[in-house]
């Protein structure tokens, strides 16, 4: 199973948003039908950028990452 680290990006608002899951589309169209809490308000949302690994640790830190000051740095994604 692969899981992935994900970067979405409001549509409409200048937002970001950090996460994991192992169902990327299921994840996006949660998101985009307003059932997590701290996205619901910045809908639609649409992937940005993402990257696949091979466990859930491996997704989870570099979501972390993702969220560091290091990690927020212009195009120190692609």
């Amino acid at each position: 199973m692969n899981f992935y680290t994900y970067i979405l990006k409001s549509v409409n608002f200048n937002r970001f948003y950090y996460g994991h899951t192992h169902n990327l589309s299921d994840r996006l169209k949660i998101h985009n039908y307003g059932k997590v809490r701290s996205t619901k308000a910045f809908r639609p949302w649409v992937i940005h950028y993402y990257e696949s690994f091979s466990s859930r640790s491996e997704a989870y830190q570099r979501e972390l990452f993702f969220k560091s000051a290091e990690g927020k740095k212009p195009f120190s994604i692609i």
